[in-house]
């Protein structure tokens, strides 16, 4: 199937997995064992503890930038356990620190599910070429996803240059030098219906702007008062919500393509998913980068917000309210008529439309789009943020069908008023073919962003859950394949 007269091209361009793009662990087992394994280390000699310790660098050196550290940052999580008298040299506590470090293969299962944005930095592209930077979710052992990036040129012509991948891969480090922002944090605990008199007394004595650590002081100074009571869920709820809200940083002079952003707090433990990325504008003409994603602990999904200007620095942060629920949330690249808006499927099943005067809160949310067709009898939603055009705002939709096929179409809103469809395509923009369809989830073509790049639509676009192609097709001519609606 394929709409009429509509010239869909598949480029050659395949991402495919890599599993020697590997990350460090901790690799931390029952506290019983942890004195065991430290006490066999601290047994070795000198010489025998150097010689083991050569041994692991020759073999792991080469595969991160920074493996001393990170052994070092190992050996402190588990230091406690070494008792205070015993003299202990450097190279033990290396080579501690590696018995308890593992290595993480990122995308060794799968890279799919991308989104593409225009790169912060177009220094030096040449006129009518855009470079761009482009997200995936990769999954690996035990299927835990982490967001991994990959960069490069869309020459004029909408042919591809991707820049080649680093050897190396990182995580960032938690930023401890943020701060929070008293007023918006006890929004956030009113909305989680949290905010009660342990709640008021804890936040009585921060500052209006204060860091982790000024929020641990007030918790330990209420909890030592033995004079008042303290309710202990309110103070669950507040470290979860300082857990849930945190800022990373990678090393500026690594490449994107480096940058990992692997679960950190508790509820993604389990997996980042699907982000899907805008660049937005302010009404003072800044630009920021936003990413929804799913954040996923095993039991339960909770919608998430990425923040970053330059893909170094980056705020996470929780989307709260009663809407702010399901997976699938993709925001407009600018306010309307003053308004944030946000595209989301709440249901599972219709796509749904929210305006809100906070970037942060969602409460209402509007069914704007049901299945109609065939191929999305099952269910609908969208393919990542809407795209500005002179018609409309362009939508990229999923459709899911018989056999669990997915499909890829696209609707066309009203500029001013978003919440009504004024064309859509009746057939798919893209369908699985042969070798599509083949993979960790057959049948499935998705996608979590595209742009627009001087008239072409470009679509990344994930192949049955595997890994990851690129189409493009004339905005002109999908415009005029779309059916009015009334």
């Amino acid at each position: 199937m394929k709409s009429k007269n509509l010239l869909v091209k598949r480029t050659r361009i395949k991402i495919v997995r890599n599993s020697s793009r590997v990350i460090t662990r901790a690799h931390i087992p029952d506290v019983t064992r942890i004195p065991k394994i430290i006490d066999r280390v601290m047994r070795l000699t000198e010489g025998g503890a150097e010689d083991l310790l050569q041994h692991i660098n020759l073999h792991f050196i080469e595969r991160h930038k920074n493996i001393d550290s990170i052994f070092m940052v190992n050996f402190r999580k588990v230091s406690q356990f070494i008792q205070k008298e015993s003299p202990i040299s450097d190279t033990k506590k290396l080579l501690i620190g590696a018995f308890f470090t593992m290595e993480y293969s990122i995308e060794s299962a799968a890279l799919f599910n991308p989104s593409i944005v225009t790169h912060p930095n177009q220094e030096g592209v040449a006129p009518g070429s855009l470079r761009f930077v482009l997200s995936l979710r990769a999954t690996g052992e035990g299927h835990i996803s982490s967001i991994v990036f990959r960069s490069g040129i869309i020459k004029e012509d909408c042919t591809f240059l991707l820049n080649p991948i680093s050897e190396f891969v990182d995580t960032p480090r938690i930023r401890h030098d943020q701060s929070y922002d008293r007023h918006l944090f006890q929004l956030k605990l009113e909305s989680m219906n949290a905010w009660n008199e342990t709640s008021k007394r804890v936040f009585e004595k921060l500052q209006n702007s204060f860091t982790f650590q000024d929020l641990k002081d007030s918790i330990i100074g209420l909890q030592l008062d033995k004079e008042n009571s303290f309710d202990e869920d309110a103070v669950k709820n507040i470290f979860w919500l300082a857990d849930s809200n945190y800022f990373i940083r990678f090393e500026a002079d690594h490449d994107v393509s480096e940058h990992v952003i692997f679960p950190l707090s508790e509820n993604e433990s389990r997996g980042i998913e699907d982000a899907r990325f805008v660049r937005f504008f302010d009404d003072n003409g800044d630009i920021t980068y936003y990413a929804t994603y799913t954040a996923y602990n095993g039991i339960c999904i909770l919608p998430q917000l990425l923040v970053t200007k330059d893909f170094i620095n980056f705020d996470i942060i929780t989307l709260n309210g009663k809407a702010a629920q399901n997976k699938g949330m993709a925001l407009f690249p600018r306010k309307i008529n003053g308004k944030y808006v946000m595209l989301s499927r709440l249901d599972g099943e219709n796509n749904y439309i929210m305006f809100s005067d906070h970037l942060h809160f969602w409460d209402e949310a509007k069914i704007i789009q049901e299945p109609a067709m065939p191929w999305e009898f099952f269910q609908i939603g969208n393919c990542g943020s809407p795209l500005e055009l002179n018609e409309g705002w362009l939508v990229i939709t999923h459709g899911v069908g018989a056999m669990r096929q997915y499909f890829i179409g696209a609707i066309l809103l009203d500029l001013e008023d978003p919440s009504k469809i004024i064309a859509r395509l009746e057939e798919p923009l893209l369908t699985p073919n042969e070798e599509e369809r083949e993979g960790y989830v057959p049948n499935v073509v998705y996608s979590c962003g595209s742009l627009i790049h001087n008239n072409k639509l470009i679509i990344p676009y994930a192949m049955s859950d595997i890994t990851t192609g690129i189409a493009t097709v004339s905005i002109s001519e999908l415009i005029a394949s779309m059916k009015p609606c009334k």
